[in-house]
């Protein structure tokens, strides 16, 4: 692995332009932002995109799309845009009977009319599980930082988490703590055998619910209620459960999966918890023995009964890290099976969205022979420039609550993300800031990707915020309690432009 790390890292050589890029990229950046209701809002999903008569609509402000746009927003102290942005949500939140508590995947102003999108004008009528849950998270940051206590305990925010909770914590024919979704309900957007409880939404679901509990914590400060108390005792239950639930059926090792390999089928009764969800050792692929060397781990998937989903999906390992899902020895193996599989996550445009691709009839009849989801596309193990600041996010996050751990290790891994960094400024601004990168190394442009995609853009502005700029920022995304800011400090009223 030590020659092959030499051998890459002196492929990707520093650029003397680093200051021109992210200069323009700045410029691009404030392109993407638009107004709503005479406020800025947000950004458009892309800056090159057709108008809004030919139906498509990069022009909208998406919440997902969004994240990395507020959070490097919190970073520049731009704290009343990133408010326009959460309260507008808010508005918008469904108050429909099946879809009631539902945040919007996208919306956009025509005409002095919000138009709203739940998934009614998507490919396949699906809607959007990830936009919802990242509210909350958006809000905890957004107050962590700015010291908004009031708007967190304001009754509209306190309604907005109530509604959401309701949403998600209803009872159910299963027993679970897991949200049950679709196929194509979150960032994996078009048919991927994804349905049932994938890795993703349940990470987002855990952060989700913790920064819930945040916010129903500021609440009580203004208001306490004893249903806002059992409502509060009931989360951090449902928090607790999920955590376990993923850390027992989703987190895999070589020595997990040698006692997976193991054990009995077939089992009935209360007392039988070996195997829950009868796993036939059959299932599990023949690549997954090189994958995890012998100290790597990682979770998987997504995981239903005798179908485990082995794939690797680089957001979700990603959140299981800054979420503190994972425990800090967990994240330490996740990077070492990082480095070990780097020529497959990273190759030449950092990060690959999942690994492996399926190919031939799996490819056909999983996706529906969908053409976008080709093999080594899109969203069938493409490369996505807009995930690696998140995963560099939770090295450096790593690197900040455990100093001490594992030096060598983290040495590689800053030098990993340096080399990956290098590799977005010397290759995005060439390629015009794609959305995503197809074949097994990345080097070619998406066959339907857009341009100046503002994912791309933010969340390389991001990556150089966080290693350049201002590297104590990172703290921004633990989800962790800490000391809200004083609100009349100087720093918190701040508001400036890049």
């Amino acid at each position: 692995m030590a020659g092959r790390f030499s051998q890459q890292n002196q492929r990707v050589r520093p650029s003397s332009k680093e200051d021109q890029v992210v200069l323009k990229a700045r410029e691009h950046f404030e392109r993407t932002l638009i107004p709503v209701r005479g406020h800025l809002a947000g950004s458009v999903a892309a800056l090159e995109h057709p108008r809004h008569d030919e139906a498509l609509n990069y022009g909208e402000i998406f919440l997902r799309d969004n994240v990395p746009v507020m959070v490097y927003l919190l970073t520049q102290k731009r704290f009343d845009v990133v408010k326009q942005f959460l309260s507008l949500c808010l508005d918008l939140q469904s108050t429909t009977y099946q879809t009631r508590g539902v945040f919007p995947t996208s919306f956009v102003e025509e005409n002095g009319q919000l138009i709203a999108d739940y998934g009614q004008r998507s490919i396949g009528r699906i809607t959007s599980v990830d936009a919802s849950l990242w509210w909350p998270v958006l809000c905890w940051m957004y107050v962590k930082s700015s010291g908004d206590e009031d708007f967190a305990s304001s009754q509209a925010v306190q309604r907005g988490v109530q509604l959401l909770l309701d949403l998600v914590l209803h009872p159910t024919f299963e027993g679970t703590p897991v949200l049950f979704v679709p196929d194509c309900a979150f960032m994996i957007d078009r048919p991927m055998d994804v349905w049932g409880a994938p890795l993703e939404v349940e990470v987002l679901l855990y952060g989700s619910l913790r920064c819930c509990a945040q916010l129903m914590e500021l609440g009580r400060k203004h208001q306490s209620s004893r249903l806002l108390d059992q409502r509060l005792v009931l989360t951090r239950q449902w928090v607790h459960d999920l955590r376990q639930f993923l850390l027992k059926h989703y987190w895999v090792t070589s020595k997990t999966m040698q006692v997976l390999r193991r054990r009995p089928t077939e089992q009935y009764g209360d007392n039988q918890h070996q195997n829950e969800f009868n796993v036939q050792p059959q299932v599990i692929p023949d690549w997954l023995q090189d994958w995890l060397e012998n100290r790597g781990g990682y979770l998987i998937g997504n995981m239903r009964t005798g179908r485990p989903d082995f794939r690797f999906y680089s957001l979700g390992n990603s959140l299981g890290c800054l979420f503190g899902l994972l425990t800090a020895p967990q994240q330490r193996a996740l990077f070492r099976l990082t480095l070990h599989n780097r020529d497959h996550l990273m190759a030449e445009m950092p990060m690959r969205i999942c690994h492996p691709p399926m190919e031939s009839l799996e490819w056909q009849n999983k996706t529906g022979s969908d053409p976008k989801n080709w093999p080594w596309s899109y969203h069938n193990g493409g490369h996505w420039p807009s995930l690696l600041w998140f995963f560099g996010s939770s090295i450096l996050l790593h690197e900040r609550r455990h100093p001490h751990a594992d030096v060598l290790l983290m040495g590689q891994m800053k030098a990993l993300l340096e080399e990956c960094y290098w590799s977005h400024l010397n290759q995005l601004p060439r390629q015009q800031w794609a959305e995503y990168f197809d074949g097994p190394t990345g080097t070619w442009v998406g066959q339907q990707s857009r341009t100046y995609q503002t994912w791309t853009i933010v969340g390389f502005l991001l990556l150089h915020h966080f290693l350049r700029v201002n590297p104590d920022d990172v703290l921004l995304l633990d989800l962790d309690e800490g000391a809200v800011p004083d609100p009349d400090s100087h720093e918190s009223q701040t508001s400036h432009n890049p």
